[in-house]
């Protein structure tokens, strides 16, 4: 299982890696929007920032404008690149022709059948929008489930993005999601309880250690 941050803001990024157990960084055409820099210049310092993988979607919406665009990103990104292709007829062309040389993830899956043609097509990684497809197809982590049943056996790894929650995170693990992407803010929240917290106090009220 790999946590990401899904950002393209570099402070969060800085952030992010000083907490040391998230592994890379995914990106989307909105969220690359927020950054005060082009997008070339961001996605280089993120690159340089990550511990890990670097996820960027394609805009183009043509078959060979999605190649040149996923070629000039990994031109860009290096090694680390992950190309975050949607989950269209196209889009799915484009992944067969570029996972040999490129790791693809296809995005905006909303429904297994189309898992099943991600895995097909070479896809590394098939990403469910979880909190999304529950509000416009009812249950997000039955899409997961259904995605991971498709799946299962396969080298197709479902990432799961969407996420509202700590505990939708963890319920879309459960459903069988093998890796996540959050924003900062949920990356944080997940690292607190407040039974955690009222725990630590007691220890400190109550106990002692070799420091004091």
């Amino acid at each position: 299982m790999t946590i990401y941050l899904d950002s393209a803001l570099i402070n969060e990024a800085l952030a992010a890696e000083k907490l040391g157990w998230v592994k890379g960084i995914t990106t989307n055409p909105t969220l690359l929007a927020k950054s005060d820099l082009p997008p070339e210049a961001t996605l280089k310092q993120l690159a340089q920032i990550s511990p890990g993988v670097l996820y960027y979607q394609l805009m183009a919406a043509d078959f060979d404008g999605m190649l040149t665009e996923g070629r000039r990103a990994f031109e860009i990104i290096g090694e680390k690149t992950v190309l975050k292709i949607p989950a269209t007829s196209v889009g799915f062309q484009a992944v067969s022709c570029l996972s040999p040389d490129i790791n693809c993830a296809v995005t905006a899956i909303y429904g297994a059948a189309q898992a099943a043609v991600a895995r097909e097509a070479g896809a590394k990684y098939a990403i469910a929008y979880v909190n999304r497809a529950t509000r416009f197809l009812g249950d997000g982590l039955a899409l997961v489930r259904e995605m991971s049943a498709v799946l299962r056996g396969s080298d197709t790894e479902i990432l799961a993005a969407s996420l509202k929650s700590p505990e939708e995170a963890a319920a879309a693990l459960q459903a069988g999601a093998d890796h996540l992407t959050v924003p900062l803010s949920l990356l944080q929240a997940m690292t607190t309880h407040e039974l955690s917290e009222q725990t630590v106090e007691d220890f400190a009220n109550n106990g002692r250690g070799i420091l004091a």
